[in-house]
C-alpha cells in the first residue's frame, strides 16, 4: 500500500514538473532572429523600390550580399542540434543588410532627385540654346554636316526628355550628354563663322548711310537689301517707305566671288535695266550693274594671289525679280520678291536707282540679343 503511494507521489511529481522542464528547454533553446531578417529584407525592397540598384549601387549589392551570409547562416545553424545552434552571426548580418539597404535608399532618393533637378536644368539650357540656333541659324547657310548635326542634338533631346518624363533619369542622362556635345558644337562652329562674317559690318553700315543719304540728298527712291534679315527696304527722301521679304542665293554669306557659286553680291550698285514680259522669266526683273569697277578688281586680285584659279568667270545677270515668296533662298545669286511687290518697286524705281546689298543693316551684338 505504501509502495503504491509513493509511485503514485512520483508520477505526480514528474507530471508537475514536466511542463516546467519544457519551459525550461523552450527558454534556453537558440532562437532564430526572425524579426530582424523580416527587417532586412522589408529594407532591402524598399531600396529596391526607390531604384537603390541604379542610383546606388555599391551599397545595395553589399546589402543584398550581408541578406544572404545572413540566409546561408540561417541554413548552416538549423543544421546542427538544436542546442548547439548560434545565430549571432545571422543576426550580425540581418543588421548590417538593414543598415546598408537603408543607406541604399536614402542615397538613392538623394541622387535621383539632384539628377533630377540637374537633367531638368540642361534641359532647359539646350531648349533655350536650340531656341537661338533656330533664331540665328534657320537660314543661315551652314553645311550639310553641321545641319545634320543640330537635326540629330535635336532629335536626342526630344528623347531625352520623354525619358525624363518617364523617370528613366540614367537614361535621359545619357541623350542629354549627347545632344549637348552636339548642339553646343554645332552652335559654337556656326556662331564663329557668323562672327567672322560680321566683320565686314563696319563696311556695311558705311554703304547703309551713302545710300540713305543719297536718297535724301536727291529726293529720290533708293533700295537697300539685307541679307542677314531677308529684308528689301525702299527708301524715299532718306526714310524707309517700304519693307519686304527678300529671297537670295543658296550660298549668301559672303559677297560673290566667281560665276556659278549662288552668292548674292555685296556692294553699291545701280539699277540698268528694267526688264517685263517676255524678256524675263521672272515677272518683272531690275538688272544691276553687276559687276560694277571695284568688283572686277577684286576678282582680278584673287586671280593674282591664287585664291581663285585662271580659269575662273567672273558672275553677272545679276537682278531684283519676281516669282518670290517661296520661304526659302533658292536663286542663282539674284535677289527675289513677289510678283505684287515687284509691280511696286517696278513702278517706283529707274534706270539709275541705287540698290545697296549688305550683310546686315544691325550689328551683331544686336542681332544676337534681338
Amino acid at each position: 500500500m505504501r509502495k503504491d503511494w509513493r509511485d503514485v507521489l512520483i508520477f505526480a511529481a514528474v507530471a508537475v514538473s514536466m511542463p516546467l522542464i519544457v519551459l525550461l528547454l523552450i527558454r534556453f533553446t537558440p532562437q532564430p532572429p526572425i524579426g530582424e531578417m523580416e527587417y532586412a529584407r522589408e529594407t532591402l525592397s524598399k531600396a529596391g523600390k526607390n531604384n537603390a540598384d541604379t542610383y546606388s549601387k555599391k551599397l545595395y549589392s553589399e546589402a543584398k550580399i550581408f541578406y544572404d551570409s545572413a540566409m546561408v547562416n540561417w541554413q548552416k545553424e538549423n543544421e546542427r542540434f538544436l542546442y548547439f545552434r548560434d545565430y549571432d552571426k545571422v543576426a550580425m548580418f540581418a543588421e548590417l543588410s538593414a543598415k546598408k539597404a537603408s543607406q541604399a535608399g536614402a542615397n538613392s532618393i538623394s541622387s535621383t532627385s539632384n539628377l533630377k533637378i540637374n537633367l531638368k536644368q540642361k534641359i532647359d539650357f539646350l531648349n533655350d540654346l536650340i531656341s537661338d540656333i533656330n533664331e540665328l541659324f534657320t537660314t543661315y547657310p551652314l553645311s550639310s554636316e553641321i545641319r545634320n548635326r543640330i537635326s540629330k542634338g535635336k532629335m536626342l533631346l526630344t528623347e531625352a526628355e520623354i525619358a525624363y518624363k518617364k523617370g528613366q533619369y540614367l537614361q535621359a542622362n545619357r541623350k542629354i550628354t549627347d545632344s549637348e556635345y552636339l548642339l553646343t558644337a554645332s552652335y559654337e562652329n556656326a556662331a564663329s563663322n557668323l562672327k567672322n562674317y560680321f566683320k565686314s559690318y563696319s563696311v556695311w553700315e558705311n554703304w547703309v548711310e551713302k545710300t540713305i543719304n543719297e536718297s535724301k540728298k536727291n529726293r529720290d527712291y533708293s533700295i537697300i537689301i539685307d541679307k542677314y534679315s531677308r529684308k528689301c527696304f525702299v527708301y524715299l527722301n532718306g526714310t524707309k517707305k517700304y519693307e519686304f521679304e527678300a529671297e537670295l542665293g543658296k550660298n549668301w554669306v559672303g559677297d560673290k566671288r566667281v560665276k556659278g557659286d549662288k552668292a548674292t553680291p555685296e556692294g553699291m550698285y545701280k539699277i540698268t535695266k528694267k526688264i517685263e514680259g517676255r524678256k524675263t522669266k521672272y515677272y518683272k526683273a531690275l538688272l544691276l550693274d553687276y559687276p560694277n569697277d571695284e568688283d572686277k578688281e577684286k576678282f582680278k586680285s584673287e586671280i593674282a594671289r591664287g585664291s581663285l584659279p585662271a580659269s575662273a568667270k567672273i558672275g553677272d545677270l545679276i537682278e531684283i525679280h519676281g516669282n518670290g515668296g517661296k520661304g526659302i533662298d533658292w536663286t542663282e545669286g539674284c535677289v527675289a520678291l513677289t510678283d505684287k511687290e515687284m509691280d511696286v518697286i517696278f513702278k517706283i524705281v529707274k534706270v539709275g536707282t541705287l540698290v545697296t546689298i549688305v550683310g546686315s543693316m544691325v550689328d551683331l551684338q544686336n542681332v544676337v540679343n534681338r
